[in-house]
This record gives C-alpha cells, structure tokens and sequence, in this order.
C-alpha cells in the first residue's frame, strides 16, 4: 500500500495527514471515550460472569477491532476477518519475513482493498450507519480543496486498522503483565487512580508495543560518531531507546507515576503516530475499568508471547479474578 501515510514523506505526507488529522485530535478522541467505556465495561462484564478470560483474545484485541470498526462503519457481523487482514499485513513488514508471510501478507492487502472498495461504495450510497471517521476522511477538504482519491482512501484505511490494531493489543496485554509483575505498583494504582495518565506512558515506554521502526536517510549525516549515508536504510531500536540509561533514571524498573517520561512510543517529528490521542485513550480506559472493576486479578496460567521482532506482546495471557489476599 505505497501511498499510505506511513510508508511517504513530504509533500504527499503532509496532505494526507492534513486529510487524516481532524479523525484524530484529542477532541475527536474526547467525543469518542463514552463509546470506548461501553465496550471495555461490556467485555469485562463477560469476564467476571465466567471469573477469568484471555486478555488478549478476550479484551485487547477485542477492543481496538470493535473501536476502528465503528470508525469505518464496517457492520459487526462482517468484523471476522480484520484482525487476520492486519496480523498478516503487519507479518509481512517484520525485518525479514518469509516467502510465506509475504504472500500471506499481500493476499490480505488485495482482500482488504477488495471489501473497502465495495464497502466505500455502499457507504456512500448511505446505506451503513455510523463511520464518522470515515465520513470525515470522505468529505473532508483541504483549502485548497484536496479531498483523498480512491485508492488513497482504501489504502489509508488499511493503514488505520494496521496502525490502531495490533499496537493497542500490545499496549494493553504488556500493561496487565506488566502491573501483575509489580504487584507493588498494581497496588499503587488501585489506592490512586489518578495515576493512570502516567501510567499508561510508563507501559508505553517500559514494555514498547512497537520496537522497531525504519528509515532510510535522506542527506548524510553523523549521529554518535556513525557516518550514515545518503540512501542508508536504518533500523531504529525503540525499545532499547526507552530503555536509555542516558535518558531514563533507573531504564528497568516499572515506575507507574514516572516524570518526565519522553519515551518514544509513538515516534517523533513529521512521523509521530497519527493516532497517538486515540491509542492512550483506548489503554487508560481499558486498564482504568480493569483495575476498578476487578481489582485483585492475577495471572491463570502460562501466558504465550508473540514471535515477531518490530511488534512486542503476547498471543495469549489468563488471567482469574480474586479477592484480597
């Protein structure tokens, strides 16, 4: 998908992001959190009914699939395949993936942008209901009246379900693991909610859903003694970044009320993640009513950690609900 947003650099990315941005600014997102809250408490609702759940396949990935599904007006029923659509995309970008995982990869770029197409269409003829994201990056001009063209409009579409999806899955499993390895800080929340703000860049920095970022240089120029050349494709560790004793007191431990915390989650500059206000609201609100809802959860059983190098987090973590020990 070569004209997403992620994959462009000036001037084509700056009129793209212009078209994105109004989707994404934390007013947008404010309008958004009381249907973010229905959905998280709806999932927890199950959990407790059952005393327990995966929190991968039962809420983190959960959330974000029904969240960026509401944006895009793509009907419940036909939500099934989006999660396997991203997963594969996203495989086919890991550092050096396998013949496999590239076809794989490219088989759900063409389904995807098969389905957004027909699915734009029936949209537009006003047949689905809600979509206000989409409906924003349809209408929405520039002053100079730029609107996105169809292949734009798809292929940025994917890149929203791409960007919004796994990452956030991520940020919410590495955050329950990361308070159930810290029971001290767990604690620490619970007796002060207010610390959420903090703590959810405390567990974008310590546990960094994504790790691993490119760039290919566009003038010469030295970075710590390192000559990088003109051309030079760099692979940029993030999470060693957020790790940085230079830059971070004390990089290993968890700090849920650290400050200042200028990790580099979401990246920087003109390529800091569009969808960064979105991602912190979907983590705080999903930790927050977790941790309020069903205080005393714990760890159920072997938990399963992903494969992939650019994207930290687990396949699968149970969890049960008790009472105070």
């Amino acid at each position: 998908h070569t004209t997403s947003l992620v994959f462009n650099d000036p001037p084509y990315h700056t009129r793209v992001r212009r078209l994105l941005a109004p989707a994404f600014t934390p007013r947008a997102v404010r309008m958004l959190e009381p249907r973010f809250a229905a959905l998280v408490d709806g999932l927890i609702d199950k959990a407790l009914a059952r005393g327990g759940m995966d929190v991968i396949s039962d809420f983190a990935a959960q959330l974000p699939v029904e969240i960026i599904g509401d944006m895009l007006a793509v009907p419940r029923d036909e939500r099934g395949p989006l999660r396997g659509w991203s997963l594969a995309i996203l495989g086919a970008l890991e550092p050096a993936p396998k013949e496999e995982a590239l076809d794989w990869g490219n088989r759900s770029v063409a389904e995807f942008s098969a389905y957004l197409k027909a699915h734009i269409d029936r949209f537009r003829k006003g047949r689905l209901i809600g979509g206000e994201v989409l409906g924003l990056l349809l209408a929405e001009e520039t002053e100079e009246g730029e609107k996105l063209s169809e292949v734009e409009l798809i292929q940025n579409c994917i890149f929203l379900l791409n960007a919004g999806h796994e990452t956030t899955t991520n940020l919410i499993g590495n955050a329950v693991a990361a308070l159930i390895d810290h029971p001290d800080e767990l604690a620490r929340l619970r007796a002060d909610p207010h610390l959420i703000e903090t703590a959810i860049e405390e567990f974008l920095r310590f546990e960094s859903s994504n790790q691993l970022g490119n760039r290919r240089v566009a003038e010469r120029l030295e970075i710590g003694g390192v000559a990088l050349e003109e051309g030079a494709l760099v692979t940029l560790g993030i999470g060693a970044a957020n790790r940085d004793p230079a830059q971070f007191y004390d990089p290993d431990r968890l700090d849920i009320g650290r400050t200042p915390n200028r990790h580099l989650a979401f990246g920087g500059g003109i390529h800091a993640c569009a969808g960064m206000s979105l991602a912190r609201a979907e983590g705080r609100i999903a930790i927050s009513r977790l941790v309020e809802r069903a205080p005393h959860f714990r760890k159920a059983g072997a938990a399963r950690r992903g494969g992939r190098a650019r994207f930290r987090g687990f396949l699968a973590y149970p969890i049960e609900f008790g009472r105070p020990e």
